[in-house]
């Protein structure tokens, strides 16, 4: 899967390399693990009990090889005493902004398993974290990633399962035999069987991570769980950071992930209506038997699709979208106008409902958009039934979504009207205003305003990187913040500008507050990261 900069659409500049500043194509290169290993020093390594021979110790522990120790410290050191560390390590160049994301991904994975919140949060906010620093100025590039390290680490301390890790070596069962891979899998799901689900799914990682990758997506189709989508998009995508030979590490967590969820499922009412739906649409639409469509469809008819989405239920938006497939329209069509209806979700958002203004975090509009572009990007590997029903599940995930609102969406005429600079310098200046005022509204209008006039998009993309970074965002930022660089960079010129004006509403909502809504506080470690690269906080 490709990860899309802003810098990347917008601008063709170079950058200068240095110890703090890479390429993103480098960022997703190759790990230089014998750095790591002189970078930790022999004096560190016996500080925190780790060694080359670590992985040894313990013949229940995974193999991570050369990357061990540095997932070892990941594990066992308190995010306050971590942070000044790698930023020794990166200063003095024994290590890099992608051998940490790797080492951080692998830790994160270990210990839980993709069963805590948390955890699995974290674990997604890896990735677009990483293609953020290719964004920003090379003094600041460690930010985005030291801020989701932090959490990391911090998660790891708080819940106890430092030394009492989640996965553990699995041996690899029998692959199923007479039916689909996949099927087999979501079998042995259904049935809450985690032993069978792991060691069968540990057979097909061995024989292919993609088709095993295909497997998977039975299961995570399964169920309308936006969790299940995203983890399963940041897993297969981090294997471009940690590499293809800890595949099985990576992908499992969305198996163990699907089983949790399912047990959960049976203990509330054990029903999923749309598991009877999906090979209905599949049937009546005829559509295993076709070919993909490649019909383009104009303006109007996104605008009208993505409309009949959001204001319909879960299956009328599957029976929409199984018939716009049907008629041959494109998949990439499709997916774009799932995005737009997850989109009116973020700017329909009103007052209505328990804390509902807030517009960041574990919101419908967020959970939408980052679903719809979790599977307009697993598209991309997976195979025709995969993509078809992933199609379907992101449309009932999107039209089964609500934000509290029937009315118009942001920004109204009388908050356009609070917007009065008409030069692109004085409108940025309004939306930074307006973010750090927590004004959403004001801060949607002042960016509609700039895209309707026309001016450069890049200098959006950095104010609102810099408060990504910045805050807290209730888990959601980095995800939320990726998401809406890529359905940017596909969408439309008639729409693309909701998707900035979504982020900046957004941004408003969520600067100066934590994850428990306190005021006056930006993202934990950020502060003191920055006070340690010597950058302005």
């Amino acid at each position: 899967m490709v990860y899309v900069s802003h810098q990347a659409i917008f601008s063709t500049a170079p950058q200068v390399r240095n110890t703090m500043q890479c390429d993103r194509r480098e960022f997703l290169r190759e790990v230089s693990s014998g750095m790591l290993v002189a970078g930790l020093g022999a004096s560190l390594a016996t500080d925190l009990g780790i060694s080359p021979a670590f992985a040894d110790d313990d013949a229940g522990s995974l193999d991570f090889g050369d990357l061990r120790p540095l997932v070892g410290l990941m594990q066992d050191t308190p995010a306050r005493k971590l942070q000044p560390q790698l930023i020794r390590m990166l200063k003095d160049g024994s290590t890099s902004l992608k051998q940490l994301t790797a080492a951080a991904a692998l830790a994160n994975a270990e210990t839980f398993g993709g069963t805590d919140y948390v955890g699995y949060h974290t674990e997604m906010a890896l990735l677009p974290a990483l293609s953020m620093a290719g964004d920003l100025p090379s003094q600041r590039q460690a930010l985005p990633v030291l801020k989701v390290l932090y959490r990391n680490a911090a998660r790891i301390q708080s819940s106890g399962q430092s030394k009492q890790k989640t996965l553990h070596p699995v041996a690899s069962g029998e692959l199923p035999q007479g039916q689909p891979q996949g099927e087999a899998l979501r079998e042995a799901v259904r049935a809450i069987d985690l032993r069978r689900a792991e060691t069968m799914f540990a057979a097909q990682v061995k024989q292919s991570p993609q088709d095993a990758f295909n497997a998977a997506l039975w299961t995570v189709q399964d169920n309308g769980n936006v969790h299940r989508f995203c983890l399963a998009y940041r897993a297969w995508g981090l294997l471009d950071v940690v590499g293809q030979e800890h595949a099985h590490t990576m992908l499992r967590q969305c198996v163990r992930y699907c089983v949790d969820t399912e047990a959960e499922i049976k203990r509330r009412n054990g029903h999923v209506p749309y598991r009877q739906r999906v090979p209905k649409l599949l049937d009546q639409y005829k559509l295993m038997g076709k070919k993909l469509g490649t019909r383009s469809a104009d303006d109007a008819w996104l605008d009208e699709m993505s409309q009949f989405i959001f204001s319909h239920t879960g299956e009328e938006s599957m029976d929409a979208v199984a018939a716009a497939l049907a008629d041959g329209f494109s998949p990439d069509d499709v997916h774009q106008a799932i995005a737009l209806a997850a989109n009116q979700l973020v700017l329909r958002q009103d007052r209505l409902g328990r804390d509902s203004w807030r517009s960041h975090g574990a919101t419908p509009g967020v959970h939408a958009s980052d679903a719809a572009n979790a599977w307009r990007n697993m598209a991309r590997v997976s195979d025709h039934r995969n993509t078809i029903v992933g199609i379907l599940v992101s449309a009932q995930h999107t039209g089964g979504s609500r934000s509290f609102s029937s009315g118009e969406p942001y920004p109204l005429d009388a908050h356009q009207q609070l917007v009065t600079a008409t030069d692109a310098a004085g409108l940025l200046q309004e939306a930074e205003a307006a973010i750090t005022a927590n004004d959403q509204p004001r801060a949607t209008a002042a960016v509609h305003r700039y895209g309707e006039l026309g001016f450069a998009a890049s200098p959006v993309f950095e104010l609102l990187l810099r408060y990504s970074v910045s805050e807290d965002g209730r888990l959601h930022a980095e995800k939320y913040y990726q998401t809406v660089v890529e359905e940017f960079a596909v969408t439309r010129p008639a729409f693309r500008w909701r998707h900035l004006a979504g982020l900046a509403r957004v941004t408003a909502s969520s600067y100066g507050f934590d994850a428990e809504d306190r005021a006056g506080f930006r993202a934990p470690g950020y502060e003191d990261a920055c006070r340690l690269l010597g950058v302005e906080a």
